[in-house]
């Protein structure tokens, strides 16, 4: 693992999640690839057209793309409320065009912090 993704992976545990979960920020649920149980990661993105769309900083490296490729039925807490999708990976959608697109802080963020991105679109039940 790289020490760019170590750092950035270790804030996100210890940092960012915690504080997500007690947030109103939008939240991924994934079901955890080896025990089953639901595993919620704070993610910036954007709702467009009943679809949610976001980039992962470390691409198939976050333990929550690994989860999705498990199991691509998640769920999104936008706005307080939890939705239920289907996650798709997009490995051949442009991730820096796509963060353009989205805009704000997050994408910001992940431009800076990430090692390998990849956009995810969630098609929203």
């Amino acid at each position: 693992m790289s020490l760019k993704r170590r750092v950035v992976h270790t804030v996100q545990r210890l940092v960012v999640n915690p504080i997500g979960r007690r947030m109103p920020v939008t939240m991924l649920e994934t079901t955890g690839r080896k025990s089953g149980q639901p595993r919620r990661t704070a993610v910036g993105g954007r709702v467009v057209d009943n679809q949610f769309w976001m980039v992962s900083e470390h691409g198939t490296h976050s333990d929550y793309v690994r989860n999705i490729q498990a199991d691509p039925r998640v769920r999104l807490r936008l706005h307080g409320r939890w939705r239920a999708g289907t996650a798709q990976l997009l490995p051949d959608d442009d991730p820096a065009a796509r963060l353009r697109q989205l805009g704000g802080l997050n994408s910001a963020v992940v431009r800076v912090a990430g090692s390998d991105l990849l956009t995810i679109r969630v098609d929203l039940d």
